[in-house]
C-alpha cells in the first residue's frame, strides 16, 4: 500500500477515536507530567483561596457574602481548561513538528484529521478531569454548592465544550508560532499567563479596572471564568461581574465565535513541517 492509497482504510472518525486512545496512553504513562499537569491549578487555587481568603464585602452581594475562595475555584476551572486545551497542544504540538513527527504522520495513509480529532479527545479527557479534581477541591475544602439541578449541570457542560474547543483550536494555531521545540514554552505560555491576569482568574474580575476586562473580554478565558461562576455561585454574586449580569448568552455567542476564528486560524497558519525543513 503506497502512502497515498486509503482503499480499505477506517474512516477518519475512528481513526480519530484510535488516535486519542494513543494521545491518552501517551499522556498517563508519563506519571509526572499527570501528578504536575492535574496538581498545578489547585496548588494555584490553594495558595489564592489562603492569601486572599474571607468574604466579599457587605453590601456588594444582594442575599449574603460570597467567599473569595468559591470564586477561585470558578476562575480556575477556566484556566485549568485553557492550560489542558491551548497550553498542552499549543507547545506539544510545536515539539512534534519540530521532531518531524508530523512530517511522517502526513506521509502515511491516516487522514490529517485523524491526528487533530486524536488531540480533541486527548483535550476533552484531560479537561473533565481537571475540571473534576478542581470542583472536588472546592467542595472539600472550600464548601463550593454543586448545582442541583440538571439545566444548570447542562449549563456548565455547554460553556465546558465550547471553551475547550476554542482553546484547542487557539493552541493548534498558537503552535505555528513558535520557531522551534524548544522555544515553544516562552512563546505559548506568555499569552496564557498574561490573559489570566486580565480576565478575573488570579484578580477578582470586581477588581480588575474596565479597559482590562474589555481587553480581556476580546478572549475566550474570561467568558469561561464568568461562565463557570454563573454555575457555581449565587444568582445574587452577578452584581460582581463588570456588567452585572453573567450574560449566558454573549458568552455563548463569544465561545462560539471563538471556535469558528480558531478553525479558520488553524486553517491559515498550520504547518506540517518546522521552517528549517521548508
Amino acid at each position: 500500500m503506497t502512502p497515498q492509497d486509503t482503499t480499505g482504510l477506517p474512516g477518519a472518525w475512528r481513526l480519530g477515536l484510535l488516535r486519542g486512545a494513543l494521545e491518552l496512553k501517551q499522556f498517563f504513562r508519563l506519571r509526572d507530567q499527570v501528578v504536575f499537569s492535574l496538581a498545578f491549578p489547585v496548588v494555584l487555587l490553594v495558595l489564592l483561596a489562603s492569601i486572599f481568603g474571607g468574604e466579599v464585602a457587605d453590601g456588594e452581594v444582594a442575599d449574603g457574602e460570597v467567599p473569595v475562595s468559591q470564586i477561585y475555584v470558578a476562575a480556575m476551572l477556566g484556566a485549568g481548561i485553557m492550560a489542558t486545551s491551548f497550553q498542552s497542544l499549543g507547545i506539544s504540538i510545536a515539539i512534534e513538528r519540530d521532531e518531524r513527527l508530523l512530517r511522517r504522520l502526513i506521509s502515511t495513509p491516516m487522514p490529517p484529521a485523524a491526528y487533530f480529532l486524536g488531540k480533541v479527545w486527548l483535550v476533552l479527557v484531560t479537561g473533565a478531569l481537571e475540571a473534576a479534581v478542581l470542583l472536588a477541591v472546592g467542595v472539600g475544602l472550600y464548601d463550593l454548592d454543586l448545582p442541583g439541578d440538571v439545566s444548570t449541570w447542562l449549563t456548565f457542560g455547554w460553556i465546558f465544550l465550547l471553551g475547550t474547543a476554542a482553546c484547542a483550536l487557539l493552541g493548534i494555531a498558537i503552535s505555528s508560532l513558535p520557531g522551534s521545540g524548544r522555544s515553544a514554552g516562552s512563546v505559548v505560555i506568555l499569552p496564557f499567563l498574561v490573559l489570566q491576569f486580565i480576565s478575573g482568574v488570579y484578580i477578582p474580575a470586581s477588581e480588575l479596572p474596565d479597559w482590562m476586562l474589555n481587553i480581556g473580554a476580546l478572549f475566550p478565558l474570561k467568558w469561561m471564568c464568568q461562565g463557570f461562576r454563573g454555575v457555581f455561585l449565587p444568582e445574587s454574586a452577578a452584581v460582581l461581574e463588570q456588567a452585572g449580569d453573567w450574560e449566558f448568552g454573549r458568552i455563548a455567542l463569544v465561545l462560539g465565535a471563538w471556535c469558528i476564528g480558531g478553525l479558520l486560524l488553524c486553517l491559515l497558519t498550520f504547518r506540517w513541517k518546522s521552517r528549517r525543513d521548508g
